[in-house]
């Protein structure tokens, strides 16, 4: 028996091993940011998904799975994070406090999609989110926080693809120019739907053949208000002050419908055609979409499957797991009696360690002890325990001293600084 089609098990030592490590990882710059750990339900309502996410997406057309609870109430797996953690955020009033409300998340999302390299029906996201400020710094930070955590992992070959969607004040006008535009165009019949719920959605399309006739479409930064300009322009120099270099996409058009100004992608040119590792943007109507009160917020997400790749790609190792810093390799009972409470005294001490179970020989410990990849062995026989010592062995330098049982635990922690 295997598991379900488009997932994935995460094992030591598997492909996706290294799942855990990345996802700590790419959240490392957002933590010392102030950005707080949020964790919002994998279902909700399906109301939230698709009045939030936006019904002329092909995440609420084609890729939610969705089902009834037994009150017959109509719940999704969560497709993406913004809603559900921007909904929990106002239901906690998080938003009558301090401002910006800063948050980071981390957690399996679900899409009914076909399965392919990079792509799964269960997949894993990290992402923060930044609400209640209109701020161009803002804009920037958060921008930042995500190029430093691919920079972070030693990725070199990603890059930042940035533009504006405009707002309330600019995007109307615009719309009726991609309109005409559109209308002038053969379109298939799905294509002509989603251009009448949403125009823009078209642009995300990446069929060849549409994207030809796009060519000379109408570009939404050449209908941008002064206000939206202005703000775009700030958040190009904040990038430039923090160092993060980016380019100019003015036909960038996120998957989802909430976007609007600040609007980014992150592109890895070694994934082929599929080369999105993450993204995000600016959504101040969404509070609002969803029955909340206006508050503005900025957020990204980050594929940690797509990042797997990238790193393959660019043939880097992932992340490891922590490992361990001492094996314990007992030899007789009350050896092992005392080595139980050595093993408590390291760990109480911030010592990673671990201990041979199961009574093996000497042979088979020690093997056990150099597969652990720990960096030194404690060795205790019961002429030892006589002794009042234990055998500190250097498992990289196979040099062996005896140290007395009441020093075992500083001398470890000494040569482990």
């Amino acid at each position: 028996m295997s598991g379900p089609k488009g997932t994935y098990d995460v094992l030591p030592g598997s492909e996706f091993g290294a799942t855990a490590a990345v996802r700590e990882a790419l959240l490392a710059p957002s933590r010392l940011a102030g950005y707080a750990y949020a964790e919002a339900p994998v279902f909700e309502a399906t109301e939230l998904f698709s009045r939030g996410v936006g019904e002329s997406t092909d995440v609420v057309t084609k890729e939610m799975f969705t089902f009834s609870d037994r009150a017959d109430r109509s719940l999704t797996l969560r497709p993406e994070g913004t809603v559900g953690v921007l909904r929990a955020a106002l239901d906690a009033g998080l938003h009558k406090g301090q401002l910006p409300v800063k948050l980071r998340y981390a957690g399996p999302m679900f899409r009914a999609e076909r399965p392919q390299a990079g792509r799964y029906r269960q997949f894993q996201q990290v992402g923060v989110e930044a609400l209640g400020l209109d701020d161009p710094a803002l804009d920037a930070e958060v921008v930042a926080l995500a190029w430093q955590a691919y920079a972070g992992i030693g990725l070199r070959k990603v890059r930042l693809l940035l533009t504006s969607l405009g707002d309330a004040a600019c995007r109307p006008a615009y719309r009726a120019s991609l309109t005409s535009f559109l209308d002038g165009l053969e379109l298939d019949e799905e294509t002509r739907r989603r251009a009448t719920l949403n125009p823009l959605r078209v642009l995300d399309d990446k069929r060849p053949e549409l994207q030809a006739q796009l060519a000379d479409a109408p570009l939404m930064v050449d209908a941008l208000c002064d206000a939206c300009r202005d703000h775009l322009t700030a958040v190009q120099a904040g990038l430039d002050a923090l160092g993060v270099p980016y380019e100019a996409a003015p036909r960038l058009v996120r998957g989802l419908d909430y976007y609007m100004r600040t609007t980014f992608e992150f592109v890895h040119d070694g994934l082929g055609a599929q080369s999105a590792v993450g993204g995000g943007g600016r959504y101040d109507g969404l509070a609002e979409l969803i029955g909340g009160p206006p508050l503005p917020g900025i957020g990204w997400a980050l594929g940690v499957e797509r990042t797997l790749l990238a790193l393959k790609a660019e043939g880097l190792d992932a992340p490891g797991e922590p490992t361990l810093d001492v094996f314990v390799v007992p030899l007789g009972a009350p050896a092992k009696a005392h080595a139980v409470g050595l093993v408590g005294q390291l760990r109480a001490a911030g010592v990673a360690a671990d201990l041979a179970y199961g009574d093996r020989g000497m042979k088979g410990a020690m093997k056990a002890a150099d597969r652990s990849g720990a960096a030194y062995a404690v060795v205790l026989g019961d002429r030892d325990l006589e002794a009042g010592e234990a055998q500190l062995k250097d498992l990289r330098e196979h040099a062996q001293v005896a140290v007395p049982l009441d020093a075992v635990v500083e001398t470890l922690k000494e040569k482990l600084l």
